[in-house]
């Protein structure tokens, strides 16, 4: 009778996810399509629909749990099964004609019917008070629990009651669970109810207060646990209070992809410096075209593209290693990884045939990736195929830096933040011009160093030209 519904393919190359939240419990009756539960795998993280519809009457996951790909996650009734419950519903109307006593027997089955009715506790006393009398006193209790439950259930729209259909994205679910916060105790003040970041918050700031005011202790403690990720329990090892939390499958994946990339790659990194004063101006003047369409237009965009260019020119760094065939894989198309940086760390999203695109679609594609990383509404798609990974940490701070190859490529380019420098020019003027810090590695295996510089000198020169770079085919 029971159907198990199963973890289903969640992209290519995976072979299990960790469980994040379970949505349902048993009991609950699901429709086919209906989210139950909530999946991490590498660096995304996916709700799983269920694939019947049905009365959940066992959940074989928990939060946590490391499922494999096919493995059961919770059985279900068929949808007849489930609405099996509700016929003795009819019974009611055969035990209302049974009203005329002619046995004692009959007022027995007059008591199932009242644990059908929710109210009919409170109504209990006068019914046992009438139970001796005349028959008419038992078709009363039928009568007067009618109205009654309407008035319990009115004052109802509480957060609670939506715990089955909780308005909240991924990415505040997760921030909930980050900072130990029930969803089904917030009451959501955006649009449609749903849950935003701040309501969240408003229930933590709550509960600190709460904690401080309840005793000195909790207020010491809470003290050093201002920030919101300090909500897992505290510990405490030899030289004072600690945190431990366990490591999530995404820090951990990124942790072998590194751990991969300086264990095999002999990585070397050039630096050098783009005039992107010219750049600049264009920018600057065009920006507001890109306003109107909805659009910020940064320096980024144009990197892109004389990144995606030049790299149509120099194979070798659009290239893999395979070191155990003992060949090199030249790849015939450009797609650029941008890492962004999250509240659960970096994710490279991947722009594909970049080359292929001008700088208004470049812009546009951008936003997209940006928005659905940050929102955590990213398919595991969206990270797979990258052949050259840009970092931009000039959004953050700092100028240079030695970034980690993202291996199987062979190359990372680093931009740090523009600033203003005295530049001698060709005619031994001295003028300020805005500088871009770049700051490029790559695997000395299969790049070497004029390979390298070669590549950085066409991307600065793009740069400092765009002319050339809109031109570029």
């Amino acid at each position: 009778m029971a159907t198990e519904v199963k973890l289903p393919e969640l992209g290519d190359g995976i072979e299990s996810g960790d469980v994040l939240e379970v949505f349902v419990s048993v009991g609950d009756v699901i429709t086919q399509g209906q989210d139950i539960v909530e999946m991490e795998t590498d660096k995304a993280t996916v709700p799983v629909p269920a694939s019947v519809g049905g009365k959940v009457t066992k959940i074989l996951v928990s939060e946590g749990d490391t499922v494999e790909i096919g493995g059961v996650i919770l059985e279900v009734e068929a949808a007849e099964g489930a609405a099996a419950p509700a016929e003795p519903k009819p019974a009611a109307a055969p035990q209302a004609k049974a009203e005329p006593k002619p046995e004692a027997a009959t007022e027995p089955k007059a008591a199932p019917v009242a644990p059908l009715e929710p109210p009919q506790p409170t109504a209990a006393p006068p019914a046992a008070a009438q139970a001796a009398s005349a028959p008419a006193a038992v078709k009363q209790p039928a009568v007067a629990v009618t109205p009654t439950p309407p008035a319990p259930a009115a004052p109802a729209p509480s957060p609670v009651e939506a715990g089955s259909a909780i308005a909240a994205g991924p990415a505040i679910r997760r921030f909930a669970r980050e900072v130990s916060v029930d969803l089904a105790s917030v009451r959501g003040s955006g649009e449609g109810g749903r849950i935003t970041r701040e309501d969240v918050l408003a229930v933590v700031r709550t509960n600190q207060e709460t904690a401080r005011s309840g005793s000195t202790a909790k207020a010491d403690s809470g003290s050093t646990m201002d920030s919101l990720e300090a909500a897992a329990a505290p510990a405490v090892d030899d030289f004072g209070p600690i945190r431990v939390e366990r490591m999530d499958r995404m820090r951990k994946t990124i942790a072998k992809q590194m751990h991969a990339s300086w264990s095999a790659v002999p990585r070397v990194t050039n630096f050098d410096d783009a005039d992107i004063t010219d750049l600049e101006r264009l920018r600057k003047s065009s920006k507001e075209d890109y306003a109107a369409q909805g659009l910020k237009l940064t320096s980024m965009p144009f990197l892109i593209k004389a990144v995606a260019t030049a790299l149509r020119h120099h194979p070798t760094i659009n290239a893999a290693v395979d070191q155990e065939n003992e060949q090199i894989l030249y790849k015939e198309f450009v797609n650029v990884g941008i890492a962004v940086d999250t509240d659960r760390g970096l994710v490279v999203p991947v722009m594909h045939h970049a080359d292929r695109m001008g700088v208004p679609e470049i812009t546009r594609s951008l936003a997209e990736m940006s928005g659905k990383v940050r929102g955590g509404q990213f398919a595991v798609s969206d990270l797979r195929g990258g052949t050259f990974t840009i970092s931009n940490l000039g959004a953050i701070g700092g100028t240079y830096s030695t970034p980690i190859v993202n291996v199987p490529e062979v190359a990372i380019l680093l931009v740090g933040r523009s600033r203003k420098l005295p530049v001698v020019m060709p005619d031994d003027s001295i003028q300020p011009r805005l500088m871009m810090p770049l700051s490029l590695s790559y695997d000395h295996r299969l790049v070497d160093g004029g390979t390298a510089a070669r590549f950085l000198n066409d991307v600065i020169g793009y740069l400092e030209a765009p002319s050339r770079l809109l031109l570029a085919l």
